[in-house]
């Protein structure tokens, strides 16, 4: 295993709620990495596979927040 000390942080946003990323775990090529995160609104730290975080927005970077789909939004 890899453990790797993000520096900055970076803001993701995760099944259970936005948060920084502090580090990331990579375990190898047959498993996903894994960002551990803790969390905006209470401070809880979650480790997260890759597919289920996102970056956060940041319009400077051009990382401009999605506007969902129609098709998206009826499957929901």
């Amino acid at each position: 295993m890899i453990l790797q000390q993000l520096n900055p942080p970076l803001p993701m946003t995760t099944p259970h709620g936005p948060g920084l990323a502090h580090f990331l775990m990579d375990y190898g090529p047959e498993s996903h990495l894994m960002w551990v995160v803790f969390l905006d609104e209470d401070g809880a730290c979650w480790t997260v596979p890759n597919p289920e975080v996102r970056l956060a927005p940041n319009w400077s970077l051009g990382r401009r927040p999605r506007k969902p789909s129609a098709g998206l939004a009826a499957v929901r």
